[in-house]
């Protein structure tokens, strides 16, 4: 199912006993999260019936220790495992711990399970134990100028603001499919075009970060071939004319994303020269290698957001050689 499909049968009142929130695009896993976070736990709650749990370090025996846990003062808890192909080594306990699980869980649920993952393997069996009455939620970015306006317009209904006619193609041509980014230029424009006001195509231009300039595909380049030395002095260069490190990181991501897809045997849309130049990149990585520069990227997101204690320009510094490396 697609997020928008997610959160219609949130809204009908049908909650599942497990999800999987899969696919590259950050900004849509999160929000998923979110909605199912709103809907499964009781106000008050959040506190007693909310475990997170990394992939990295859980085990087996924890995730059906803290699925077996009942909920306090509520009719169901929530539980959230992040990326549990994380761990380089030792993950398989854990995963077909997951393929048992998963089927067994009963509806209506007393414990909802939530499994994000960036690019889990889709033939792998706890993958496909995300069947009926469980989902999988493919979070895409979309890939089409028409769907990432299509996009806009719901972000903007989402934020309380008005697009003008032509606002949201104006947004999809300057920002293409870095959706967070494309969510802060929209709150930017707004208070641009002031209270009550729609935003305009005038206001885009203005406002927004043009991240289609040829120097982010220059960099987007130096990283996935490999030339580190040439991707510091690019960024360096970048952030010293003032491109603001949200549109730097949607590139990287978005670059990170076509690779992941192409290692995996899928297709990108592009000019034949920007795929050949792309499949080759891809190439240099495995698919473990992939995951883990997206998990990186997802990081240096947080960091961003003000939930670490580097700088953004250090922040992505150290971003760009572990995708470099």
């Amino acid at each position: 199912m697609t997020p928008d499909e997610l959160d219609a049968e949130l809204a009908a009142g049908r909650i599942r006993p497990a999800y999987l929130l899969a696919g590259p695009e950050p900004l849509l896993r999160d929000d998923a999260r979110r909605a199912l976070e709103a809907a499964v736990l009781a106000p008050g709650t959040r506190d007693f019936d909310l475990d997170r749990l990394d992939g990295e370090t859980c085990t087996a025996a924890a995730l059906e220790d803290a699925l077996r846990v009942l909920p306090v003062l509520a009719p169901r808890r929530l539980v959230v495992l992040r990326e549990p192909e994380a761990r380089r080594r030792g993950a398989e306990p854990l995963l077909e711990r997951i393929a048992d699980l998963v089927p067994a869980l009963p509806e209506p649920p007393s414990a909802v399970l939530v499994v994000t993952a960036g690019s889990p393997d889709g033939r792998a069996r706890w993958v496909r134990a995300f069947a009926e009455p469980a989902a999988r939620v493919v979070c895409e970015a979309p890939r089409y100028a028409r769907e990432i306006a299509a996009f806009a317009r719901r972000e903007a209904a989402r934020q309380g603001v008005a697009l003008a006619p032509g606002a949201a193609e104006a947004l999809a041509e300057r920002i293409g499919p870095q959706l967070l980014l494309l969510r802060q230029e929209i709150a930017k424009a707004a208070l641009f075009a002031g209270p009550g006001r729609p935003i305009s195509a005038a206001h885009v231009a203005e406002t927004a970060s043009d991240a289609s300039e040829e120097p982010i595909w220059t960099l987007t380049d130096a990283i996935g071939e490999g030339r580190v030395g040439d991707a510091l002095a690019l960024l360096a260069r970048m952030q010293a004319a003032g491109a603001a490190p949200p549109a730097l990181l949607g590139a990287l991501a978005n670059h990170f994303r076509k690779l992941a897809r192409l290692r995996a045997g899928g297709r990108v849309a592009g000019a034949p020269f920007a795929l050949r130049k792309l499949e080759a990149q891809a190439r240099r990585y495995t698919g473990a290698r992939l995951r883990a520069c997206l998990h990186a990227v997802h990081d240096a997101d947080e960091r961003l957001k003000g939930r670490g204690e580097l700088p953004p320009g250090l922040a992505l510094e150290r971003l760009v050689l572990v995708l470099a490396n």
